[in-house]
């Protein structure tokens, strides 16, 4: 595109923001009769009319209407884009606010903060240790740290961006007790007559499928007495033989090791939960944030999350 043809967009779009010829004009540093010029050649080449034009004001046609958005769009992206080179070239300062899962957040995300601390003196962090999925713009965070069943509200969130940074594998598991007590299940159809400890809170409800080699994912239904908002509280309901759970692997592999618990339906796979990165999309990344981000994906992407898997 030639260089003319964006002086002719930019000189509609800073009318149509000044709201008059003589503003945009002296927006653009040009004369009320260069900016009404450049309209009309943009009007000519586009072969639509853009604007509807009094002696005294103007009003947007449909068309213009619609042009102006799909131009302030590339505009913001291209202001995005200068904004993400001059953030990632800047260092880290102020406040890094986040919110994270109780159990992951400790094993795995206080060592990160240890280090991101040491590499960035001007950053303090502050961390809310939570399963409960925390609204952030409401609360002011800057980035949540959300797993598994967590996700999916936050992904239909359109004030928000989300962002996978690693996944963790689960294990499907019940104390030796409860399996003494109620048998083992064979196949995913056996759980109905079984005591399911599920993960659930005020707006999510944890959901298993369960997937046999070479056969398609099918949802494993469970009777359910128990449900309850915190990954370590059915840890400890499943040890004390209250039920069977899905739950990630870097919680069971200790207790499976120990015999505390034992995975069932080994024939069966279960899904992989994905460990997400969620910021408001209103403005660009801030650098405490950005590197952030860039230590999550490089310290966890490198290791695949051992322990998790």
């Amino acid at each position: 595109m030639r260089r003319s043809n964006f002086d002719e967009i930019f000189a509609f779009m800073s009318v149509v923001e000044a709201g008059s010829f003589v503003g945009g004009a002296r927006m653009m540093g040009l004369s009320r009769s260069a900016a009404g010029k450049a309209m009309t050649r943009l009007e000519s080449r586009l072969s639509v009319r853009l604007l509807n034009r009094t002696t005294r004001s103007f009003s947007l046609t449909d068309e213009g209407r619609s042009f102006h958005e799909q131009c302030k769009l590339i505009i913001s992206n291209i202001e995005e884009a200068e904004a993400t080179i001059k953030s990632a070239t800047s260092f880290p300062t102020g406040s890094l606010r986040l919110t994270v899962p109780a159990a992951f957040g400790r094993r795995f995300v206080l060592p990160l903060i240890s280090e991101y601390l040491k590499r960035w003196p001007d950053v303090t962090v502050e961390v809310n240790f939570t399963d409960r999925a925390v609204d952030i713009i409401e609360e002011g965070l800057d980035l949540a740290i959300r797993i598994g069943t967590s996700v999916s509200d936050a992904k239909s969130d359109t004030r928000l961006i989300t962002r996978v940074v690693a996944e963790y594998g689960t294990t499907l598991c019940a104390s030796p007790g409860y399996l003494r007590r109620m048998g083992e299940p064979a196949l995913p159809e056996d759980l109905t007559t079984h005591d399911c400890l599920i993960f659930a809170s005020t707006v999510h409800r944890q959901v298993w499928r369960l997937c046999e080699t070479g056969s398609a994912w099918v949802k494993a239904r469970g009777r359910c007495r128990l449900r309850m908002d915190s990954l370590e509280s059915i840890l400890d309901a499943a040890q004390a033989d209250m039920g069977i759970a899905l739950l990630p692997g870097f919680l069971t592999d200790q207790p499976i090791k120990g015999g505390g618990l034992k995975r069932i339906l080994t024939d069966f796979q279960t899904e992989l939960a994905p460990i997400m990165a969620i910021y408001p999309s209103k403005q660009h990344l801030s650098a405490k944030v950005r590197h952030f981000l860039d230590m999550m994906v490089s310290q966890w992407g490198k290791t695949r999350m051992q322990g998790l898997q």
